[in-house]
């Protein structure tokens, strides 16, 4: 998973990405909460961690500013743990809720368990971008009605896409979930891989590209 860690107690936030990185996972860190904000808009994660009290902008201040747009499952960690208190997250939208002092493992997996579950929602509907369609759930893609023949990575690959469709994902996130966290980043497999997939996806070249490439940054499927 790439998780959002929004925390302003830095010995807190960089324990937290510590033991999340010895599991496997990736995390970006902010302190506020008009940055995180900004990030969930503009970046891809598969979940956000989220305090309650930050600075400039408070976790339920971002929940009610993400209604009505698209955004990852968030779990909110707070020292206010009243049972008000939790009500009053899960109704402004978060997808979670766990108090301090916490357990390690019970926020490790709720994290899992909250990205699973959004994953298994979005797999079993079909994905449209241009004349293709895709199947997250039955692996299979189609381009202006007849099949596509993709190999595992490629279809790896553009599963992650899938996900975030719209969305710029970055080369380290598709190396990290296509052929693992310890990947070398300099590596040209990403590239040899993503120019096979997209030549089966746009066989007429004046077309749009399905896939684009955004600049410094990654790949997104699709438009914004």
């Amino acid at each position: 998973m790439r998780v959002l860690v929004v925390e302003d107690e830095l010995p807190v936030s960089h324990w937290i990405s510590s033991k999340l990185h010895s599991y496997g996972h990736n995390c970006k860190l902010s302190d506020n909460g008009k940055q995180a904000l900004n990030l969930i808009k503009n970046e891809v994660f598969d979940v956000v961690l989220l305090d309650n009290m930050l600075p400039e902008m408070n976790g339920i201040d971002v929940l009610n500013q993400l209604v009505d747009t698209p955004h990852p499952p968030i779990l909110i960690l707070s020292a206010n743990d009243q049972i008000s208190d939790r009500i009053h997250g899960l109704k402004a939208g978060a997808d979670d809720y766990m108090g301090k002092p916490f357990d390690f493992i019970e926020l490790l997996l709720r994290l899992e368990r909250l990205h699973d579950r959004t994953t298994k929602i979005q797999n079993t509907h079909d994905i449209h971008v241009s004349n293709v369609v895709i199947n997250l759930e039955k692996r299979n893609v189609t381009l202006g009605g007849k099949k596509v023949l993709l190999t595992g990575k490629e279809f790896e690959l553009l599963q992650v896409l899938a996900e975030h469709k719209g969305k710029a994902v970055t080369r380290n996130m598709l190396l990290e979930r296509v052929w693992g966290y310890q990947f070398d980043p300099q590596t040209n497999i990403l590239d040899v891989h993503m120019s096979k997939l997209r030549n089966k996806l746009n066989i007429n070249k004046e077309e749009t590209p399905i896939i684009r490439t955004i600049r410094s940054v990654g790949y997104a499927l699709g438009s914004e």
